[in-house]
């Protein structure tokens, strides 16, 4: 309400300097013709400077500001997957039954295009997903998805992350996910219903960690060829990756 008052007092003192100056004029060389000819050509030039200013000035700045702000969420996006992405990956990838179908699919090759990320996630979404939270080391994975919840909770708290709603779904589906497991004493010996349950929740992370990852190795690729070559040779999808260069 200040700041409406302010731009309003402000809007008013500006006209009134306006009205002052153009009368002094007139009073100092009595001359209305040319104080008309000024004003109307200042008031012909407004909607130019309104085009220029607000179509491509602004717009400018605006993309500007975009890129800026991608580059931040995708440190925020690379921080997740550096802390804890990669390594749920790893640990999710063994309670998929049918994870060897699509396997093939998720080994990216440094040459790959933006129709070869394509085709994988469109591939991904006929994919029949075969979690079962019994199949792998669901005790493990609850320490880790423990001992990671304060990094998680930083994370939702960051405001960047408003401007992407898909890792902001996948942040919320792994919170949770550890938040489930961390109610649990233990993981041992649960009714079937519960194991059912689990198996829900993991294979909600389970979908949103693969497409953020894709989307995240598109982005290094493109904007940081280094860190794409680490990431290759760090891919959880792929058995013979290795940290060494050869």
């Amino acid at each position: 309400m200040k700041k409406i008052r302010w731009e309003i007092s402000l809007g008013v003192i500006l006209i009134i300097s306006s009205v002052i100056l153009y009368f002094s004029h007139f009073l100092i060389f009595h001359d209305r013709h040319h104080i008309f000819i000024y004003l109307l050509g200042d008031v012909a030039f407004v909607p130019i400077e309104v085009l220029i200013v607000t179509l491509i000035i602004h717009r400018l700045l605006s993309e500007k500001e975009k890129q800026n702000t991608l580059q931040k969420l995708n440190m925020v996006i690379g921080a997740f997957f550096d802390e804890v992405g990669v390594e749920l990956l790893e640990y999710l990838i063994e309670f998929d039954d049918n994870f060897e179908k699509i396997r093939k699919n998720l080994i990216i090759e440094k040459d790959w295009k933006r129709k070869d990320f394509l085709k994988t996630k469109r591939n991904l979404k006929n994919y029949n997903y075969g979690v079962d939270s019994k199949k792998g080391d669901l005790e493990s994975l609850r320490e880790i998805l423990i001992n990671k919840r304060t990094f998680l909770l930083r994370l939702l708290e960051n405001p960047v992350l408003l401007e992407h709603q898909s890792f902001t779904n996948l942040l919320w589906a792994v919170f949770h996910f550890a938040d489930e497991l961390s109610h649990r004493k233990n993981t041992k010996n649960l009714p079937q219903s519960d194991y059912e349950h689990l198996s829900g929740d993991m294979e909600r992370v389970y979908i949103h960690l693969i497409g953020e990852w894709l989307d995240y190795m598109r982005y290094l690729q493109k904007s940081y060829p280094y860190l794409f070559s680490l990431a290759l040779r760090t891919n959880p999808f792929d058995p013979e990756a290795e940290i060494t260069v050869k």
